[in-house]
């Protein structure tokens, strides 16, 4: 399947995925209907390896397909781009992991809590896990969860942050997510307990991000790309999505407003912002990869760039809904409207770390500056 034939499928599931937009945000979760036509598009796939029936594809047509669905419903923009997203990853972990998800499930899908907020104790042949893991996007609909751990750094150096694989029979869920946004995400707890994780799903980051990626000559170009281009991109992607989405309702009801000079002069700012925020991150993940295809190491000016202008993008889509939303009538606060869900739903995206704009803006200002820059999650 093609990239075309996935953005295609998906178009045509657009209209009913507006449709339960309303469904998800009061059931707290993404419909399971809708789960199950996404993955028939393929596109949870895209990010995946061919070895495994995935398709390869570029971060940037998947991010296209994610903002695409995120105009309709962002919750469910959000739990598509986590899930694409993850698939990257685990084409990270060493191979036995990759086998045990998806030699028998291609079409598992992986949930994620990343913060380091669980006990992990080594133990012969791997290592045990205990604790709670909060905000699991999509938790409810995932056969595997990545969670997130301090070890020991080598030598005396600080905590490696490590990402570990954990299937659904060793995890449980806390329903606890009720939030003002991204309400639909059902980003709940997960918890475990003396939890055993072999040592073969166990994945370092860091590392990767420094180059130590345990990449060979036949290792794809897309898992070559650093993991703070690809991870935070798909926690921006949505929220760019559900801007689109605002800017399109704002032009639909504003229509016979043609003559309101304030009204077309914050419609055309507010889509600046948000054909930059795009224009942005696919310039940056499109040079990414050229490097990557070269074999070549991909310069410290273009991730710092890359993470500047993915803190950026987050940003500019807050401003353009803001600034829509403060022009749209009253009618724009009662409940439920397409502008007051994306409103909250684009404030609540751009909260997720990855989004925090202060650590990503003074690492490319650094640098700018000629200062080393040495942060780890680059």
């Amino acid at each position: 399947m093609t990239d075309r034939k996935i953005l295609d499928s998906v178009r045509d599931l657009v209209p009913v995925i507006r449709q339960r937009a309303e469904r998800a945000e009061r059931e707290r979760t993404i419909p399971e209907q809708t789960i199950r036509e996404l993955t028939a598009t393929g596109v949870f796939r895209m990010l995946q390896p061919r070895e495994f029936g995935g398709y390869e594809s570029s971060p940037v047509e998947f991010f296209e397909v994610v903002r695409l669905i995120a105009a309709a419903c962002p919750s469910t923009g959000w739990v598509t781009s986590i899930f694409g997203t993850h698939a990257w990853q685990l084409a990270l972990f060493p191979a036995p992991a990759q086998h045990d998800i998806w030699s028998d499930t291609p079409d598992a899908l992986i949930a994620t809590s990343y913060l380091p907020s669980g006990t992990l104790t080594p133990v012969e042949g791997g290592v045990e896990l205990s604790g709670r893991w909060g905000f699991s996007s999509g938790c409810e609909h995932a056969d595997w969860v990545m969670v997130g751990a301090l070890a020991p750094g080598v030598d005396g150096a600080a905590d490696d942050h490590l990402t570990l694989l954990v299937p659904r029979s060793d995890f449980r869920i806390d329903d606890v997510w009720r939030s003002v946004g991204l309400a639909g995400t059902g980003s709940h707890d997960v918890l475990l307990d003396k939890t055993f994780v072999p040592a073969h799903r166990i994945h370092d980051a860091e590392r990767h991000n420094a180059g130590d990626t345990g990449a060979d000559a036949e290792t794809p170009a897309l898992y070559r790309l650093p993991f703070t281009s690809v991870l935070p991109g798909g926690v921006a992607a949505p929220v760019i999505g559900a801007a689109q989405g605002a800017y399109a309702a704002f032009v639909e009801r504003m229509r016979g407003r043609a003559d309101d000079s304030a009204v077309a002069v914050r419609l055309a700012c507010a889509a600046s912002e948000i054909d930059a925020a795009i224009l942005q991150l696919e310039r940056n993940l499109s040079e990414q990869l050229r490097y990557a295809e070269a074999g070549e190491d991909i310069p410290l000016e273009l991730r710092l760039r890359a993470r500047r202008d993915q803190v950026r993008a987050t940003e500019r889509a807050v401003e353009a809904v803001e600034s829509l939303f403060r022009i749209a009538g009253g009618r724009a606060a009662r409940t439920p409207d397409v502008l007051e869900r994306h409103w909250r739903d684009v404030h609540t995206g751009s909260l997720h770390l990855a989004n925090a704009a202060e650590r990503a803006l003074a690492n490319f200002g650094r640098g700018e500056l000629g200062a080393t820059v040495e942060d780890r999650i680059l």
